[in-house]
């Protein structure tokens, strides 16, 4: 296994910032926030990495947050091409009698899928989640089967879902760290509908309504998330802040009141930011390494990353950042482009922080039978 500092690749190749790889006394890790609600989650969203958490496991009413669910799946509709942000939805009795908060559609009248995705997610309607859960798949309970398909797909490992709107029932579940996970999934695969979670307010049938998370008037880092209430749930809160290239995501449930789960988001983001950096260190689909192909056109082969590696240290820890390239000697062409050709490890001290495939950047094709026999001699050799 090839062991280095990130700033000798940094150095090597041009291309990140340098990075000392001499030994240093570690700062202490960061204590953790002080948070007034029972159950928090704070992460990273570009590198998954958890920062602060308490009762993250545990399953609970939703309420709102549910939304966030409902958007992800309506924002893949639209990527797909299944629906269109024009199409005209008419307003079925049974989403206009749903209770709680509204975006005041009426039966019968058709609003475009555009205006019920700001209803949904500036004034939290609970009749334009059904509205467009109808339209999407015909029945809210159809989509909520897409809806709990998506989250076995994203790994939360604790959600089902029951309705489009986040209504308390018995069965209908998450946890901070499954809404943390869909949030993060939400920001980095659909940028263009999560930038609507920062619009202040919306109007629809002459009414204008705020968005109800406050955090968006008083912090301008601070562009989503999603707020939440029901009984059973208590107050809840989704939050994102993005701060000189670092996006994190909290989410805290069960809070007292409005007051309490703003301060506690608060208090999670400022902690994440004082407490801790991210960076990226390495570029996707950049050579990291060269690897001997053996019976192949070409006798070497450029390894590199498939995405940006991003990687969240304490502040001050940066400098001890270490690298580990462990290359398979024995690659054999043909090798396509994205086959997997090594491992790259990142440590901090004796801790292992990530561990990413090294993939080829380009094919490399079988050579001539000559040339093939030519290899199975020396390796036979060697």
């Amino acid at each position: 296994m090839n062991r280095l500092s990130l700033s000798g690749y940094a150095a090597l190749c041009g291309l990140w910032s340098v990075l000392a790889c001499a030994e240093a006394v570690a700062p202490p890790v960061p204590t953790g926030p002080s948070v007034k609600v029972p159950i928090y989650f704070l992460m990273d969203a570009n590198t998954g990495q958890v920062l602060a958490e308490a009762l993250a496991d545990d399953r609970a009413s939703p309420a709102s947050l549910t939304k966030i669910m409902a958007v992800y799946v309506i924002a893949h509709e639209l990527g797909q091409g299944n629906i269109k942000l024009e199409d005209p939805v008419t307003i079925s009795e049974n989403a206009w009698r749903m209770g709680g908060s509204q975006m005041f559609i009426e039966v019968g009248k058709q609003v475009s899928v555009k205006d019920l995705l700001m209803g949904i997610i500036v004034q939290s309607g609970n009749d334009a989640s059904v509205a467009l859960a109808e339209h999407v798949s015909g029945t809210e309970e159809a989509f909520t089967d897409l809806m709990n398909q998506h989250a076995a797909r994203l790994g939360l490992r604790n959600s089902h879902f029951l309705d489009a709107s986040g209504l308390d029932q018995p069965e209908h579940y998450s946890t901070a760290r499954d809404l943390g996970i869909l949030s993060a999934a939400l920001i980095r695969d659909f940028p263009e509908v999560y930038s609507w979670f920062k619009v202040h307010e919306f109007t629809f049938n002459g009414i204008k309504q705020p968005n109800r998370n406050r955090l968006l008037y008083r912090d301008p880092s601070v562009d989503g998330i999603k707020t939440g209430f029901t009984d059973d749930a208590g107050y809840c809160l989704a939050a994102s802040a993005l701060r000189d290239g670092m996006r994190l995501v909290s989410v805290v449930m069960k809070a007292e009141s409005e007051k309490q789960r703003t301060a506690a988001t608060q208090a999670l983001l400022s902690f994440g930011f004082r407490s801790y950096e991210t960076h990226r260190v390495y570029e996707a689909h950049k050579p990291l390494a060269q690897a001997r192909i053996w019976k192949g056109q070409a006798k070497a082969a450029d390894l590199g990353l498939v995405e940006d590696l991003y990687v969240t240290v304490p502040r001050n820890r940066y400098k001890d950042l270490k690298a580990a390239m462990d290359i398979n000697p024995r690659l054999m062409a043909p090798l396509p482009k994205g086959g997997q050709g090594g491992v790259l490890k990142v440590t901090l001290g004796d801790q292992q922080l990530l561990e990413r495939p090294l993939v080829a950047l380009k094919d490399v094709a079988e050579a001539p039978i000559y040339s093939r026999w030519i290899d199975e001699l020396w390796m036979l050799v060697q």
